[in-house]
């Protein structure tokens, strides 16, 4: 059941990407064109997303537990430290130059397009590369 849940949230979230044409790249570098061909429908999507995923987490918050697991999995940490402000910014970089977000270019792949397999391709990479250079960072902190 967990698996048929979590294709139906996906499938949802991938056709409102689509609908919204979020999953072309133009649309998303003419929002931060903002001196040239500027395209405000990015704001009203995310103003949209947040419409109905703020009362939506009041509500499910709620609720003592989450319907399908134990527990609900919610950051405990509440610290914005360098690898927070590094990250945020690695990947507004990324979405500003590529007009593509991991959120959007996953539902993109669909299109065949050669740019968003480089830009999937980076991004896994990217996720490996990440985990490597933590895992050594960790073990070069850990204490003897």
């Amino acid at each position: 059941m967990r698996l048929l849940s979590a294709f139906a949230i996906g499938l949802v979230f991938g056709l409102g990407i689509t609908v919204s044409g979020m999953i072309n790249p133009a649309k998303v570098l003419n929002f931060f064109d903002i001196a040239g061909t500027w395209d405000p429908s990015l704001a009203f999507v995310m103003a949209g997303a947040l419409a109905v995923a703020i009362p939506g987490y009041r509500m499910v918050l709620r609720s003592p537990a989450p319907r399908m697991e134990d527990r609900f999995q919610l950051p405990d940490m509440r610290v914005i430290d360098r690898r927070l402000v590094l990250g945020s910014a690695t990947f507004g970089l990324g979405w500003g130059i590529a007009g593509f977000c991991p959120g959007g270019a996953l539902p993109a792949l669909g299109t065949g397009a050669f740019d968003v397999h480089v830009f999937v391709a980076a991004l896994v990479a990217g996720m490996f590369i990440a985990r490597w250079l933590r895992s050594r960072t960790l073990v070069a902190t850990r204490p003897l």
